[in-house]
């Protein structure tokens, strides 16, 4: 009966979420079809963009955390030429199925353009921003670098507004703020990882862009693929998932509790209520070892990866170095269930080796059990990568364990 609560185990928990999570199958023996790497995409839900490349771009690891040695190409043109997904800001920018394009509509119409200030200047300049519009529809896909400056010059009041900001110039923020808005979408993006755009209706699949629905049915439907992407989830845990405020998450949810599509459940150790999905599997993780992405949905949400697996974890990339604990690009290291280290990643591809700059073991876990199945997924991870060995530096207290297997494997 809706309503009714059970008990769960937190090693139910981890069992419950890593099987939604896509961990409970194992990898392919061969190189991902397309149709795999779409399953990963459903499943999940969205698959959130990062460009920080020391090690690889981070989504393309959510991919080989799951279906190891893929092709970055084949995940590309299933993102962006297949029709399938689209491009749009969920958790944060990300990859997500073109049925989810109205359910984001609701945000677009009240999206913010960054820089903060930006849609003052926007307000007082409308025929620039119509302008750019006006362009795309006559010239098809561009990206910012396609416009010339004498063809209309920018209004002084982005060129103040946005100095050094992250969009650089006038046409680059307009058009970031059309797709935010909905009236842009992206076709791909270039090898620098900007974007090109074009007119929305002509990316995004009838009947996917022109579908209405209500901001109160969007959330509720968002909510309900946060909940079986995750498993199992606090309110805020779900909330997060597409970045939902609690207070417009609490009544979506006692709503889909109501309907039968979750559960109500109490998680050993969590203070807070959790909810299951109807159809989370309690299953045991096929033998997973797995480097995550520090943008893998099982550990963005910090408070859950604290709650779930006993760890605290946070990226230390604008750290200053002389502050950091773990390093500049720290992965976790899943084994089974139990995230078992944590290691700091460098691809250097002049010299084609794969660097560990630190590597630390969590204190529940066995050194040579972890330094075992982590240097083969080190292995792995540079092979994929076109890296030739595998360098271990000193710091951390799992490094000289994991360097001494290194040698003998």
């Amino acid at each position: 009966m809706p309503g009714l609560s059970i008990d769960l185990s937190i090693s139910a928990a981890r069992r419950i979420a890593l099987s939604a999570q896509g961990f409970a199958q194992p990898r392919p023996k061969r190189p991902a079809s397309a149709r795999q790497i779409a399953g990963v995409i459903r499943r999940l839900g969205l698959i959130q963009l990062d460009f920080v490349n020391v090690l690889i771009p981070a989504h393309y690891l959510v991919l080989f955390s799951r279906l190891g040695p893929h092709s970055r190409a084949r995940f590309d043109d299933v993102a962006y030429a297949s029709r399938e997904f689209t491009e749009q800001w969920a958790h944060e920018a990300s990859i997500v199925p073109v049925s989810t394009w109205p359910l984001l509509r609701h945000r677009m119409e009240t999206h913010r353009v960054r820089p903060y200030g930006f849609e003052k200047a926007m307000a007082q300049h409308p025929e620039y921003a119509e302008w750019i519009l006006e362009q795309v529809r006559l010239r098809g896909p561009v990206s910012a670098a396609d416009f010339l400056a004498d063809q209309m010059p920018q209004p002084r009041a982005f060129s103040d507004r946005i100095g050094d900001s992250w969009s650089r110039t006038g046409q680059r923020a307009i058009l970031e703020a059309h797709f935010g808005r909905g009236a842009l979408a992206v076709t791909k993006r270039l090898p620098n990882f900007s974007r090109t755009f074009d007119l929305a209706e002509r990316v995004v699949p009838e009947p996917h862009h022109r579908k209405l629905v209500s901001r109160e049915d969007s959330q509720r439907e968002l909510l309900r693929l946060a909940s079986q992407a995750h498993g199992v989830g606090t309110m805020r845990d779900l909330a997060d998932y597409y970045r939902m405020s609690p207070g417009d998450a609490r009544p979506r949810l006692a709503e889909l509790v109501e309907a039968g599509d979750l559960q109500l459940a109490r998680v050993e150790g969590w203070k807070e209520t959790a909810y299951v999905h109807k159809d989370a599997g309690d299953h045991k993780p096929a033998a997973t070892a797995a480097l995550l992405s520090p943008f893998d949905p099982v550990v963005w949400f910090r408070p859950r990866a604290q709650r779930l697996f006993d760890f605290e974890y946070r990226i230390e990339i604008y750290t200053p170095e002389p502050a950091r604990k773990w390093g500049y690009y720290c992965l976790p290291f899943l084994l089974g269930d139990r995230i078992v280290a944590r290691v700091d990643l460098r691809a250097d591809r002049k010299e084609r080796f794969l660097t560990v700059a630190a590597a630390h073991l969590e204190p529940h876990a066995h050194g040579g059990e972890t330094a075992a199945a982590l240097i083969r997924e080190l292995q792995s991870l540079a092979g994929w990568l076109g890296l030739d060995s595998i360098r271990v530096s000193r710091r951390g207290n799992l490094a000289r364990l994991l360097a001494g297997v290194g040698k003998s494997a």
